[in-house]
């Protein structure tokens, strides 16, 4: 399992359920990417691992998920306190460089999209069939 693997599934506890201290409303930063041929010495894991361990450093930041399929279709969603925290994070030299060697090497496309979460909720079987987001399990 790598760094990013590692840290990706932090936010889940080990029967599943996100365990996710932060209260709306927070950021999320959604990059959705298609990966090129890849090659497994090519870097990109290496380099996926330190953005995450740099991004966990940056002030603001609060966790990521991520997902990658067979098809190297990904999906890598990071969490951030505020507007100004996901811009700081883009302005890190180290995560400008990477940023510029993923269109040069690693990604046919990516597309990028923040969006503020206004209300989080989950659910697993173990809490029976109640909908969490009806008003009477809803907490927000």
């Amino acid at each position: 399992m790598t760094t990013a693997d590692a840290i990706a599934r932090s936010l889940a506890s080990p029967g599943g359920r996100t365990d996710f201290p932060f209260q709306p409303p927070y950021y999320a930063v959604i990059f959705c990417s298609q990966r090129t041929d890849a090659r497994t010495d090519d870097g990109y894991g290496e380099t996926a691992d330190r953005m995450v361990a740099l991004a966990a450093a940056q002030p603001g930041y609060l966790g990521v998920e991520s997902a990658r399929g067979t098809d190297g279709l990904g999906i890598t969603v990071s969490y951030w306190r505020s507007l100004e925290d996901i811009r700081a994070w883009r302005a890190v030299t180290e995560h400008a460089a990477a940023r510029d060697q993923g269109r040069r090497d690693w990604y046919r496309h990516y597309e990028l999209r923040i969006a503020r979460v206004e209300r989080h909720y989950g659910w697993e079987s173990a809490d029976g069939a109640a909908d969490p987001a009806a008003p009477a399990a809803a907490s927000a």
